[in-house]
């Protein structure tokens, strides 16, 4: 869809839901009421906002007096943060209205919505964390869901090699299922943040026991804004900006790339002279006197210095007292960082829509309808010059031949070839003949486009039943939903010819051309991929006082979710019964007892049945005489849970109980008459797997001091038990294709939490300050292992320990002896089994001291997971400016530049494209700070193997964003006609400290990671 349509339905959509807006706020003459609001007391209310169902608006004086017009009878809706609200009708409304205190945690702002049921934080016995959006979105605006959660969250670790969040880890443990307005495993990424009013983390097994198995990693929750009665609202945030590139790859020039080469063929023994680069191709290069002839290209020059981002979000809710709506309409458009084709408008843009609707069916059936759209497409020319950055080698040829460098003159036949060529900007497109059209330059330019396009539909419905007139306290509710994303890529492929240059005394005398120059008259259609998604489930829930001081709520639920894939055989379905009692006395004692019973088709007959029993118990102690007067406590409350969580999330496929056959290879028998075909067998049966377990322990407290600091802290155990694994100990090598799977290894995860919250204002200045902690240390705590050396037994060990060679720095010319022209290792020093070494290799410990450098010598030499993760946040407010910033961190783990996300930047071997880390090379001037080993013209098997001496410290700390905002006054805001208006500059990803920030904020091969800056506008009418 090019970019003006995306413009134009934009715009309608946009024109539409004013229209409608302007319909629905449209006011009619109504009766003038007036009212006093006061507390149990009898004391007046100051500060009660009052909202009529026509978009007018009171609020309470002193006195605790309003006066309000109301059209007919409808509804008022009666609000103040720390009671409860209340809806009354105009024949309701008499002299006066006491509105009733909440308890503190348990007012309708504290209400946190955990998937298929909601609670009030204080009834929360669970380790459960939460983020409301509503007062944040002004100053901390960001668009994707998993980069709010990283460094606001508590428990959750970020998992990507930048500091923000691409995956969501809760506790170390693994990825979170995300819930998503009660639809189980919807993916974050298709949301932006103006969507979402609530994240709740739920991260022990009594929080999550609801979800079954799916729930095994812990469950992020995510609720999307809903209209609310008598409360129209339009918001328009608008957001524009650039990015520019945190770090570029350096490659080494031409000339310097051909030094270095020729340095390598010596190294190993070879005549550069012969196999090598001469020193007058070498001069003509580095003289640059000929760039056409003698070429010196790096692709990353074509990459644009900054790049532009827009964003446009508008929102739409109200409603009354029978039915509320909210609808964002939202598009994005990123530029692309390629963009040397102007024809194609390289870029992504991205255009959603969201209908959330919420409608009362009678008295005692009300029902909500939500809808989602999204429309993806990134368009982009064939050929990936970030990609081919990687291996071009900047001396191979010219991607641009300029047509004044072509004699015509002396070579009439070029003429008649140039009638017929297509000419860029003055230039033929270049190639060499070894290469003949796979030039990715000439595909960028002439070969056509392509559009990579992904399209979602999401809806759910939920139909909620009152049943108090059979007994009272008692409701059901049932959910369905249905998902379906599709990918496809469109493409015109152009084809196109390309010309090697013939050079003669600096001009170019003759062209051998490849391809031909033809158009692609037709678009290509190709799909990639399909998900569709159908879930459900009915829940009946129970609430209950009994003898004033006892509570009961009781939730029993049914769930089942289907999930087909393209190209899946099986479709993966999650199905279980859930189950949740809590009882609380006196509103300070809680006891919650919680499970599932889930069902899985990996699991074999008789074992698809497993129950997961989970009790969470919670003391408020701040309730006791001894503290509930406290100027210091206002408020403290003891946790502790524990429970087995029965899952098969991490089996990883269908009939690993069962034998797995395929055909073999033929074999013949009466002398060849007859032939069959062999059975090879690749798994044995277990009729007795089973689920895994997760095994669960947490305590701890959440407080609220001095009415200015919150406090939350967690210790917990879990243990992944019975996870599958072929036993390496219980069947002798011979028998490797008949081993079954068995539910053997096992993971300990123990460490902390803590979440501070601190917020104080003195007279025009607020501050706010946030910070989080999580330690999550990790144990592989049981593995069947047969290695011959205990050194290598992961048992005992880190998780994610990374196992490699202990390097000892370089070989020294003095390790070896010159022996009729060949080096030869010194006796006494182990000999390597990688193939030949040389001074400047790297030196290898010998751990088992048999004087042989093998994989036996593989040790533990670090971990890749960072046990200490932080986010801190500091929010400055003083009269109308505001100032956030959010900066997260990490410690304690390693990264390898054996990655294959470095493609071999920071470890070129043999004829691999050398980058700037080769300057540090060994050579005998530099053996004593050589930081890279020699240079090899093959490939080195010594080398590169993953060792010590390629793993980096991955600590840092990084400003992940920081925004200031001004808020507009009130008299201003009148005057151009709009409730509130804000500007806002923000910038992200600004400030790393670590010691090899240089290495993780580097990309090789893709898009660079990005700093960002943007100025944006909110509005709400």
């Amino acid at each position: 869809m090019k970019i003006n349509k995306i413009y134009r339905l934009y715009a309608l959509v946009c024109f539409t839901m004013f229209c409608f807006c302007g319909m629905a706020t449209a006011q009619s003459e109504g009766t003038e009421v007036s009212a006093t609001i006061v507390d149990q007391q009898g004391n007046p209310l100051s500060g009660v906002t009052i909202y009529g169902s026509d978009g007018s608006r009171a609020s309470t004086d002193t006195n605790g007096l309003f006066s309000i017009s109301l059209p007919n009878d409808e509804a008022v809706v009666i609000e103040k943060k720390g009671y409860e609200s209340q809806i009354l009708s105009l024949s309701t409304i008499a002299g006066g209205i006491t509105l009733v205190k909440s308890d503190f945690l348990a007012s309708e702002d504290d209400e946190i919505k955990m998937g298929v049921a909601t609670t009030n934080r204080r009834d929360i016995t669970g380790s459960v964390s939460s983020i409301n959006t509503e007062d944040r979105l002004t100053y901390d605006n960001t668009q994707f869901v998993r980069d709010y959660i990283a460094g606001l969250a508590v428990g959750v670790r970020a998992t990507n090699s930048s500091g923000i969040g691409v995956s969501s880890n809760i506790r170390g443990i693994g990825n979170a299922l995300f819930v998503i307005d009660g639809v189980f495993g919807r993916n974050p990424n298709f949301l932006n943040m103006e969507e979402v009013d609530q994240i709740t983390v739920l991260k022990d097994a009594n929080a999550v026991a609801l979800y079954g198995s799916q729930g095994r990693n812990g469950v992020i929750v995510i609720n999307t804004k809903r209209g609310k009665i008598n409360k129209k609202e339009v918001n328009v945030n608008v957001r524009s900006g650039f990015s520019t590139p945190l770090a570029l790859p350096n490659y080494l020039g031409a000339a310097s790339f051909m030094t270095l080469r020729n340095e390598a063929f010596a190294n190993d023994g070879f005549d550069p002279s012969v196999v090598g680069f001469s020193q007058e191709q070498i001069q003509n290069t580095r003289s640059g006197l000929n760039p056409i002839e003698f070429p010196d290209v790096d692709l990353y020059d074509f990459i644009q210095p900054f790049v532009n981002t827009h964003n446009v979000i508008s929102e739409f809710s109200g409603g009354n007292d029978k039915s509320q709506y909210y609808v964002n309409a939202g598009w994005l458009y990123n530029e692309d960082w390629i963009n040397i084709n102007e024809d194609i408008n390289a870029g992504t843009n991205r255009f959603n829509i969201r209908g959330n609707i919420d409608f009362k069916v009678n008295d005692w059936i009300t029902s909500s309808i939500d809808g989602v759209a999204i429309i993806n497409s990134s368009k982009s020319s064939r050929a990936n010059l970030l990609d081919a950055a990687t291996t071009f080698l900047p001396f191979d040829y010219s991607p641009f031949l300029p047509v004044s460098a072509i004699d015509v003159e002396n070579n009439p036949a070029l003429e008649t070839l140039l009638a017929g060529a297509n000419v860029f900007n003055g230039n033929l497109l270049g190639t060499a003949q070894q290469l003949g059209v796979n030039t990715p330059v000439a595909r960028s330019i002439a070969g056509g486009s392509q559009n990579r396009v992904f399209r979602i539909t999401q809806f759910n419905n939920s139909i909620n039943f009152d049943l108090s007139k059979i007994t009272e306290g008692l409701s059901a509710k049932t959910y369905l939903s249905f998902d379906f994303f599709d990918t496809y890529t469109t493409s015109i492929s152009n084809q196109f010819r390309v010309y090697a240059p013939t050079w003669t005394d600096g001009r170019i005398t003759d062209l051998q051309d490849f391809g031909q120059d033809q158009r692609d008259l037709s678009e290509n259609v190709a799909s990639n991929g399909f998900v569709s998604r159908v879930g459900m489930y009915a829940l009946v829930n129970y609430e209950k006082t009994f003898a004033t001081n006892h509570s009961i709520n009781t939730t029993f639920l049914g769930y089942y979710n289907s999930e087909k894939r393209a190209g899946a055989i099986q479709t993966d379905r999650d199905s279980h019964l859930g189950f949740q009692m809590t009882y609380d006395f006196k509103k300070k004692l809680f006891v919650d007892f919680s499970g599932a019973y889930a069902h899985s088709l990996k699991l074999p007959e008789g074992n698809r049945g497993g129950l997961s029993p989970t009790v969470g118990l919670g003391y408020i102690l701040s309730e006791e005489s001894f503290l509930k007067d406290s100027n210091f406590v206002n408020y403290l409350k003891l946790k502790a849970s524990g429970g087995i969580i029965k899952s098969d999330a991490g089996i990883n496929g269908y009939y690993l109980y069962d034998e797995n056959y395929s055909e073999g290879a033929n074999f013949t028998w009466a002398d060849g008459v007859f032939s069959n075909r062999r059975q090879n067998i690749s798994q044995g049966a277990n009729p007795n797997l089973g689920y895994e377990e997760r095994i669960d322990f947490n305590v701890g407290f959440e407080s609220y001091l001095m009415n200015s600091l919150w406090v939350e802290a967690n210790y917990f155990r879990t243990e992944l038990d019975k996870d599958l694994v072929i036993l390496a100990d219980q069947y002798p090598s011979y028998y490797n294709t008949f081993r079954p799977f068995n539910n053997f290894n096992a993971n300990l995860y123990t460490g902390f939490e803590l979440g501070l919250n601190f917020n104080k204002t003195f007279n025009d200045f607020s501050i706010g300050i946030g910070a989080n902690v999580l330690y999550s240390e990790t144990e592989a705590s049981k593995r069947s292992e047969t290695r011959e050396f205990d050194y290598q037994n992961r048992q005992g060990l880190e998780v994610s320990t990374i196992f490699g060679l202990e390097d000892l720095g370089f070989y020294s010319e003095s390790d070896f002896t010159n022996t009729n022209g060949e080096l030869v290792l010194n006796g006494g020093l182990p000999v390597p089994n990688f193939g030949a070494v040389q001074p400047g290799d790297i030196r290898y410990a010998d751990q088992n001291g048999d004087d042989i450098i093998d994989q036996n010598d593989q040790v533990a030499i670090g971990q890749s997971a960072s046990p200490w993760t932080y986010g801190i946040n500091l929010n400055l407010k003083y009269k109308r400016f505001n100032l956030f910033v959010l900066g997260t961190g990490q410690t304690g783990g390693k990264g390898n530049k054996l990655s294959s996300a470095f493609n071999n930047y920071y470890t070129p071997n043999g004829t691999d494209k050398y980058s700037e880390v080769v300057l540090g090379r060994w050579t005998p001037q530099t053996a004593n700070t050589a930081t890279f080993p020699r240079l090899s013209s093959g490939e080195n098997q010594n080398n590169f193997r993953t060792s010590s001496f390629w793993l980096y410290d991955n600590s840092f700390f990084i400003i992940n964003r920081a925004q200031l905002t001004y808020e507009f006054t009130d008299a201003l805001c009148d005057k151009i006609g709009v409730e509130d208006f804000s500007l806002n500059f923000q910038g992200t990803n600004l400030f790393e400290v670590g010691e090899n920030k240089d290495i993780r904020q580097l990309s090789i091969g893709g898009n660079p990671q990005v700093r960002t800056y943007t100025v944006g506008v909110r509005m709400s009418f």
